[in-house]
């Protein structure tokens, strides 16, 4: 990681930089498992949330004045109805919840160790607020999806190594337009998470 600084900031501290995070959500979750084939104006409403909450939190990576890889996070009692919704029926209180919005980084600065510091840094600024559970949700494609690359290895082994937990009951749906879709259809997403007390 030694070309690589890591800067953090919240809320509309991220102004400056939300057309170039829009246009890199756009490019990594066109991969595998995402598929995703999404705008530019849909990328900048969703990232609208995000610097609208004074709690939120941006990981950025940069490589020089290059945005290479960002994470997100704001408390779930102000993320959308269909991440909050699952937590509601089972019983947890949403106010102790921070939610991950997305880790995404382009393909030749993985494997550096930056994934792991995404993750310590979001933990510390939940716990340093007070929240007890860290959770993220990630999509669940069929294991004989057409578009699955040869060699593939889903990230389940690497968010295990740090301490996060997949809880099959706690699903929802996510709409977007896959590659190759028409229209947008429901995804299935599973929720992971960790304990921080």
């Amino acid at each position: 990681m030694s070309e690589i600084a890591l800067h953090t900031c919240q809320g509309s501290d991220i102004d400056p930089r939300l057309d170039e995070l829009a246009h890199l959500r756009m490019t990594v979750f066109r991969d595998f498992p995402y598929l995703y084939d999404g705008s530019f104006e849909y990328e900048a409403n969703y990232l609208r949330r995000y610097a609208e909450c004074p709690e939120s939190l941006f990981v950025l990576a940069e490589n020089g004045d290059a945005l290479v890889g960002a994470a997100t996070g704001m408390p779930l009692s102000e993320d959308v109805e269909e991440f909050r919704t699952p937590f509601e029926q089972a019983g947890f209180d949403i106010d102790n919840v921070f939610y991950y919005g997305e880790s995404v980084l382009l393909p030749s600065y993985r494997g550096r160790g930056i994934g792991k510091a995404f993750l310590a840094e979001r933990e510390r600024h939940a716990a340093s607020r007070g929240f007890r559970t860290v959770a993220f949700c990630a999509v669940e494609r069929p294991h004989d999806h057409p578009l699955t690359p040869e060699g593939y290895v889903p990230l389940h082994g690497f968010w295990r190594s740090q301490g996060y937990e997949r809880h099959p009951e706690l699903a929802t749906t996510f709409r977007w337009k896959d590659i190759g879709e028409s229209e947008e259809s429901d995804k299935p997403m599973v929720f992971w998470l960790k304990s921080l007390a």
